[in-house]
């Protein structure tokens, strides 16, 4: 058994299946939307339905979930957000903080949908 974690949270904006999802608005709700860039401090990823303004989205926090890549990555890569919410290759870049949501468990390209082992955390590379 592979034990998960997963949450509903209500969608502050539309929000597909298999996305990297923030809080939207952290200061103020605990809404959530999809991540826009590799420097969002990411929650998880979305199940298989997503959600439209006002509905409750399952959101996978930890242990194994699938996402939506945006670009090619290799099995075991960290993964980040790209503007639209699709997993992407985290590339260290010196001087940025960047989230991870988690690490590729299987290669793909864009658009396909991967299993990955969910762990958010951040990470900076000094300058």
């Amino acid at each position: 058994m592979i034990p998960t974690l997963i949450r509903a949270y209500e969608a502050s904006a539309a929000i597909g299946p298999y996305k990297i999802a923030k809080f939207s608005d952290a200061a103020a709700s605990t809404k959530i939307g999809p991540a826009a860039a590799n420097t969002d401090p990411v929650l998880g990823v979305t199940g298989q339905f997503g959600g439209a303004v006002g509905d409750m989205v399952d959101v996978t926090q930890s242990g194994i979930g699938q996402v939506t890549l945006g670009g090619t990555v290799t099995a075991g890569a960290e993964l980040t957000s790209d503007a639209n919410g699709n997993a992407i290759a985290a590339v260290p870049t010196a001087g940025v903080y960047m989230s991870v949501v988690g690490k590729a468990q299987a290669p793909g390209v864009a658009g396909d949908v991967i299993e990955i082992l969910v762990g958010p955390r951040a990470f900076y590379r000094g300058a």
